[in-house]
């Protein structure tokens, strides 16, 4: 007969409390029963584990099998909770994918929220561009994926928001007086700086636009960088610089109905970790509650 887990807590709570029956309380079991095991476990052994019956004092091998067996039910009970934090979402682990501007403005609350609800669920958080969200699901490295994503098969893909895209300079810029009446034919020499969100503006007039820019910067914290500089202007959907906007000027375009969409994409639900899918339920909760994406000018832009 192998060795059992409940012989091993059988014994060390009887050897913790020097007493069948109160071991037997503890353990919410009769004393013959507690009895019975701890023979089966000495059988096994092949040594008795306690001097007297009233099992009071242990044997030389008693002692030494129970720190193990004390420290091999503390592993065991330790495992059994962290399979039903997992199962409950409380432990476990996150990873999430998201461009820049998704992270540093809509996530912060969204992670508030869960960190608050789920405490123990360690997230890993990277910013990257949309292309590179869709690689890090399609080789499982995220479990969330948000950002502007293209349909892919086996994955799942919610539209979370759209924002319009604008010109955006600093607050001095002489186009601040006129940008009421700005679109991309009155913009003029002005030195466009490209970033990846570009291709995602198929207004004609823009394309000579971006034709003649000279500057090309994916990444968001450069790209503004240079236009703090004054090296030119550039061209950014609305969430981008929500939270910079006493530093940028974000000139909304006349008549262009140019937008960046942003979904979220994860696989099926059944193919998640628990706490991925509470991530999942709570992100779609503050969708439906407009919590997700609280400036209501996001969406008029």
């Amino acid at each position: 007969m192998a060795i059992k887990i409940d012989m091993l807590r059988c014994f060390t709570m009887v050897a913790t409390h020097g007493s069948l029956a109160e071991a037997a309380d503890a353990l919410g079991r009769t004393p013959s029963a507690v009895s019975m095991m701890l023979k089966q476990f000495e059988d096994h052994v092949g040594s008795a584990l306690f001097e007297t019956a009233r099992k009071s004092r242990l044997t030389p091998v008693g002692e030494l099998i129970l720190a193990e067996a004390r420290r091999e039910v503390a592993h065991f009970e330790n495992t059994v909770s962290v399979i039903e934090g997992l199962a409950r979402s409380e432990l476990g682990f996150l990873r999430l994918a998201a461009t820049p501007s998704v992270a540093t403005t809509v996530l912060p609350p969204v992670i508030f929220k869960f960190a608050e609800k789920f405490p123990k669920v360690q997230i890993d958080l990277r910013d990257m561009d949309s292309d590179a969200i869709a690689r890090e699901l399609d080789r499982e490295r995220a479990d969330v994926g948000i950002g502007s994503l293209p349909v892919v098969e086996g994955m799942r893909r919610i539209e979370l928001f759209s924002d319009a895209f604008g010109m955006v300079c600093r607050k001095d810029h002489p186009l601040v007086e006129r940008w009421t009446q700005l679109d991309w034919r009155t913009i003029g020499d002005q030195t466009i700086i490209a970033n990846g969100l570009c291709k995602q503006i198929t207004d004609p007039d823009f394309a000579p636009i971006l034709a003649r820019s000279r500057l090309m910067v994916p990444n968001t914290a450069s790209l503004l960088g240079l236009v703090r500089q004054g090296v030119g202007i550039t061209v950014l959907p609305r969430l981008v610089v929500a939270n910079l906007l006493d530093e940028f000027a974000f000139l909304p375009l006349a008549d262009v109905t140019a937008r960046r969409t942003v979904h979220l994409m994860s696989r099926p639900n059944n193919l998640l970790m628990p706490a991925a899918r509470e991530f999942l339920k709570l992100i779609n909760e503050m969708k439906r509650d407009g919590s997700l994406v609280p400036q209501a000018e996001f969406q008029k832009l």
